[in-house]
């Protein structure tokens, strides 16, 4: 079993959880992922590593509440346990070496690029973070990028908060002035696709961090699987992180929208028992 030390509400519909997990702490890199079931019924869900403490034995998680399975994991409470948590999977995210580097991250995503941001700063890099989102109620982890971030660039898309666009805007003006090591794209498919088209012509080295549907994180069920340069990769244990500009975002769109009708019948069961139960 695995407890819940603290859990924040970060805006409306997102949530992060540091959880008890000591050995998953002492390995954990940025880029890496857990798998955990919120009940023993309850369906597996891949999250990245937040941030982790080494000292303390805790791993962060951050997720949003979108489906059934995401609304179980949020009715825990501190002091709460969940039964199952598995990690660190996945690859970390290759660092090393780098000296410049842009990381841009859209919506949630900022939960998975902030890790590579601090891990980045850690070793010297020059950090400069783009970070977009649909608008001023949906903006998370702001000050964490301001503390790891030598420059910062913050968008939303109907302007309520820091320059009005997308995070392509800020980041193709740059790209006409300066030089990166390498781009870091996080954040929904349709973002991560146009990061790669502003990079591509500047021969820019460009990763995008994929979650695509996912089952064991072991690469036995297949469910992950990308078509990266032409060959089938699968995100759990090739990636998460692939060359951008050789990913098939089109397809990974395709295949990101195959369940929607089931997630949106599981939320809507899941909010019909706990209806019943508060009428109970």
């Amino acid at each position: 079993m695995f407890r819940i030390v603290k859990k924040q509400k970060l805006n409306d519909t997102v949530v992060r959880m540091e959880l008890e997990a000591p050995r998953i702490a002492r390995k954990a890199q940025a880029g890496q992922f857990v798998i955990l079931r919120a009940d023993e019924n309850g369906e597996r869900i891949p999250l990245t590593v937040a941030g982790y403490d080494r000292e303390r034995g805790t791993v962060e998680i951050v997720f949003q509440i979108v489906g059934g399975a995401t609304m179980c994991l949020n009715a825990r409470e501190e002091g709460e346990c969940i039964p199952d948590l598995v990690g660190p999977l996945g690859n970390p995210t290759p660092l090393a070496g780098l000296k410049k580097v842009a990381v841009v991250g859209g919506g949630v995503g900022c939960a998975i690029a902030l890790p590579v941001a601090r891990r980045l700063q850690e070793l010297g890099a020059e950090v400069v973070s783009i970070v977009g989102f649909r608008s001023r109620g949906l903006v998370i982890l702001e000050e964490e990028f301001r503390a790891c971030s030598s420059r910062f660039f913050f968008t939303t898309d109907d302007g309520s908060y820091g320059e009005k666009g997308n995070v392509c805007a800020p980041l193709g003006r740059l790209l006409q002035n300066e030089t990166f090591d390498e781009v870091i794209a996080v954040g929904p498919l349709v973002m991560m696709k146009f990061v790669a088209a502003a990079t591509k012509p500047y021969g820019i080295k460009t990763l995008a961090s994929m979650n695509p549907i996912m089952i064991d994180g072991t690469g036995m069920c297949g469910c992950c699987r990308l078509t990266v340069g032409g060959e089938m990769k699968f995100a759990c244990v090739d990636g998460p992180d692939f060359d951008a500009h050789l990913v098939d975002f089109d397809e990974a769109i395709r295949r990101s929208r195959v369940y929607a009708g089931f997630e949106a019948r599981a939320r809507e069961k899941h909010c019909n028992l706990l209806k019943k139960g508060e009428a109970e």
